[in-house]
């Protein structure tokens, strides 16, 4: 008889969960780009909103310390308000670093820092955004079966290069059982700040369209208007 092909549906191969350690280390460079941005631009005391954000991280580091392998309502909902915070807080940045353009007498460095302070910004805090919304969140791709998995906002390379040659099919989801990882949606946003729409990955839910839409509008605002502006004011020897 012939052999029935391999590519069943598997159980998660580790019940370790994602390593905490990457998208605890991204807050912090948020927190730490956003607390050196100037003055004019910053909400409330140079610290308040960095503080904010570390306690926040400390309080999910108390539930996951090492790896996401617990979730609760509350862990959950702290989770995508420290996201919502990063990205809330630097598009209040971006937009009084605009408003400020045409009256700015600052040079052309000092516009440039921080213009890539807040792009840098901008892309951790929807990579965090979207890592942690997508497929039911970190613990649940990690560790639920895909048929009680919710439907997904991304569609990733690996979900259906599953007919590609043998050595690219071998990475496939449904070969090995792949879950997107932080690192992953950490790219999504990277490319989307960098090419202003969706590159290898594909937006599937209304929501995740929206909020690709305003990444890639708060990055073309940074490049077309700040980054330019720096860059014209350091040619002109300002």
């Amino acid at each position: 008889m012939p052999r029935t092909p391999s590519r069943h549906r598997r159980e998660p191969r580790s019940s370790r969960g994602e390593n905490r350690l990457p998208p605890a280390a991204a807050v912090v460079v948020a927190a730490v780009a956003y607390a050196g941005l100037p003055e004019s631009l910053l909400v409330g005391p140079r610290l308040a909103i960095p503080v904010v954000e570390i306690a926040l991280l400390a309080a999910l580091l108390v539930t996951n310390p090492r790896r996401l392998v617990r979730q609760t309502r509350w862990s959950r909902a702290v989770s995508i308000v420290l996201a919502c915070l990063v990205i809330a807080t630097n598009l209040v940045a971006l937009g009084m670093l605009v408003a400020s353009l045409s009256a700015s007498d600052r040079g052309g460095m000092p516009l440039l820092v921080a213009g890539m302070q807040v792009w840098l910004t901008n892309v951790i805090g929807f990579g965090l955004l979207f890592w942690e919304i997508d497929r039911g969140g970190p613990v649940a791709r990690q560790t639920v079966t895909r048929d009680r998995l919710p439907p997904a906002d991304w569609r990733f390379s690996q979900d259906e290069n599953q007919d590609a040659v043998r050595e690219v099919a071998a990475g496939s989801s449904i070969s090995t059982n792949w879950r997107p990882h932080f690192v992953d949606y950490l790219y999504v946003s990277l490319t989307n700040s960098s090419a202003f729409s969706p590159t290898d990955t594909m937006p599937l839910s209304p929501r995740a369209k929206c909020l690709m839409g305003l990444e890639a509008t708060a990055a073309l605002l940074t490049s077309l208007l700040v980054v330019a502006r720096a860059v014209g004011a350091l040619g002109s020897g300002g």
